[in-house]
């Protein structure tokens, strides 16, 4: 079979040389079409080297171009142009002048509908990103035909046919981003604070616990057999390891999976061993339990459970109640459609929002967070936080903890590495929970927005304490989307392991490539930031949490007047700073004349 087809969308003359915004939108990019072919001609080339993968793209396409589409866009011109089909985009072309052209990635599609009017059919495309669009095609066959290749490019279930595996860069790579956050570097900073942890090569080769990492950092006089009889007693061999050192007060908080005491009351007293390590003396710790005690007591059954006072006698546990799976993924669905019906009254509204709980479990997380930090910072005290598996709440909440904790948190690149360390590198199986949004028709398996609703948490903290984030809303935005569909390999597969057996560092460009280019960080960086070294302790009062407006409303209504209003401030920014050198350069004038003649000093 010929690769031909595969690639027939590539050199449709109709993709003509119009003017078009970003080069990186995130999952819907869009380049100036001379480079888009560019970029297309390297796609093919690199298509073909592995062809035997990529023919099932021909397969899938049945019809690859269609004239005289109508594109319908929220805020946007109608565009009428050729649609086209690749293995991985869906591309709609104009011949008007000064026109953007549409690039949208398959995996960024969620569910499509079909409707017919005679002939003429429509698609509506409803994305990961929470975005809806619509397609006007004439001719049933052919509307059919694209329905059909969508939503079997969307639902591709090898990781290697997406798109990370076959995008090439159009940007100079000045930094490896698979390189910038390695364990062996960020234990260098903990080593210039405490000589009492090491970095363990235990699961160098996964083998004793699948979703961590091959370095973890863990107490001293732990050693690695240790370690291994505590993993077979904690949920998926997640033993507690190092999540944050408070250098204020030497106070650390650690991370685990539940322990397996089962309904016998199973113990682990190299477990016990383990935790203890972190105290100091005469000083309790603290266990944060992200389920209630209910839910605990009922993981006994299935083998799981918690610690018990009799053999933790130095720590206290604490239960709070962090919601999971799909009570989150049905809080999503009903909140994205409460935020895209218009037809509500105002009582309407207000009762469907409540009625999706998503601001209850935004509470709940960052509630929990402050109480980790709380322990640590005002306690004195260390903190071991776990739920079942340790890979969901766990995470949101340790890294919501160093968010208030540590300003180095609060830097662009410092919240990368927490995004680093605390998600990506800790097991975070972001394949599975970002498999689908708010849209899909499919019935939630594993699916769940916990990545999202820790970027709401942060979100919250950023408005509340608007000068102490380095980082605009923009950059949290960024990373919602790339999370459930991107060109890049940072989100793809669910643990260091699966990445590494991927080859992914070798094999895709990481988002922190292009995130840590100076033109982007510029675009990310938050104009109103000034570096605030001091705990930041938000507000959780109801009234104090807001809808996150910049995603789940960011479709329904035009932002214009927002962006000219950010404009604005910038230039009086811009403009503050202006002054303020003038006022320091005369200052300087003035001490200089003062100092050459003392009948002009200031009385």
């Amino acid at each position: 079979m010929s690769n031909t087809p595969i690639f027939k969308a590539f050199c449709c003359s109709s993709l003509g040389t119009k003017s078009l915004p970003r080069c990186l939108q995130p999952t819907c990019f869009c380049e100036r079409t001379s480079v888009g072919r560019q970029q297309l001609k390297r796609e093919g080339k690199s298509a073909v080297r592995v062809s035997a993968q990529v023919m099932e793209f021909a397969e899938l396409i049945k019809t690859p171009r269609v004239d005289g589409v109508v594109l319908h866009r929220p805020f946007l011109p109608t565009v009428e142009g050729t649609l086209c089909l690749t293995g991985h985009h869906l591309i709609l072309s104009s011949r008007q002048d000064n026109t953007e052209e549409l690039w949208l990635l398959h995996s960024n599609i969620d569910s499509i509908e079909k409707r017919f009017v005679g002939s003429l059919g429509t698609i509506i495309v409803k994305c990961k990103d929470l975005r809806v669009i619509q397609l006007d095609i004439p001719g049933m066959e052919e509307c059919l035909n694209i329905a059909s290749s969508i939503e079997a490019l969307s639902t591709l279930d090898s990781v290697s046919l997406m798109y990370p595996f076959f995008y090439r860069p159009m940007f100079e790579v000045i930094e490896d981003g698979w390189n910038s956050f390695l364990p062996e570097d960020v234990f260098k900073d903990l080593e210039s604070m405490t000589d009492e942890w090491r970095l363990s090569e235990v699961n160098k080769d996964f083998s004793v616990c699948q979703s961590y990492p091959p370095l973890v950092a863990v107490p001293k006089n732990v050693d690695d057999e240790t370690l291994k009889k505590v993993a077979t007693f904690r949920h998926g061999g997640r033993f507690p390891v190092l999540s944050y050192y408070h250098k204020k007060n030497g106070m650390v908080m650690m991370r685990a999976g539940q322990p397996l005491t089962g309904t016998n009351g199973r113990r682990c007293k190299e477990d016990e061993k383990l935790i203890n390590a972190t105290l100091r003396p005469g000083k309790r710790g603290y266990i944060i339990d992200t389920r209630t005690i209910n839910v605990a007591q009922q993981a006994k059954a299935r083998g799981g459970g918690f610690e018990t006072e009799g053999n933790y006698p130095q720590w206290r546990r604490i239960h709070k109640a962090i919601e999971r799976y799909n009570i989150l993924q049905e809080s999503l669905i009903k909140l994205v459609e409460a935020c895209n019906d218009q037809s509500h009254s105002m009582d309407r509204w207000l009762s469907k929002l409540e009625a999706s709980n998503w601001q209850t479990h935004v509470k709940e997380i960052l509630t929990t967070a402050c109480l980790a930090a709380q322990c640590i910072d005002r306690e004195g005290a260390s903190v071991l936080v776990h739920g079942t598996e340790g890979t969901d709440a766990t995470l949101q909440v340790t890294s919501l903890a160093q968010i208030i904790l540590d300003p180095a948190c609060r830097t662009i690149r410092g919240f990368q590495g927490l995004v680093e360390r605390e998600w990506l590198q800790a097991g975070h199986p972001f394949q599975q929970r970002c498999a689908t949004s708010a849209y899909s028709n499919n019935k939630p398996r594993q699916e769940a927005p916990v990545f999202l609703l820790f970027l709401d948490c942060v979100w919250q903290i950023l408005r509340q304490f608007p000068c102490s984030f380095e980082f605009s809303e923009s950059f949290l935005v960024l990373l919602f989307e790339h999370a459930y569909a991107s060109q890049f390999g940072t989100f793809l597969a669910n643990s260091t392991a699966e990445r590494t057996k991927l080859s992914l560092p070798e094999k895709t460009v990481s988002l922190w490539s292009w995130v840590n280019r100076p033109q982007e960080l510029e675009r990310l960086t938050n104009p109103l930031y000034e570096a605030n070294s001091l705990v930041i302790w938000p507000s959780v009062a109801p009234q104090s949490l807001l809808l996150w407006e910049g995603v789940f409303l960011r479709w329904n209504r035009s932002s214009k007047c927002l962006d000219e209003a950010y404009e604005e401030m910038v230039h009086i920014i811009e403009y503050n700073k202006e002054l303020q050198s003038k006022v320091n350069s005369l200052r300087r004038q003035l001490a200089e004349l003062e100092t050459e003649d003392p009948l002009l000093q200031t009385p």
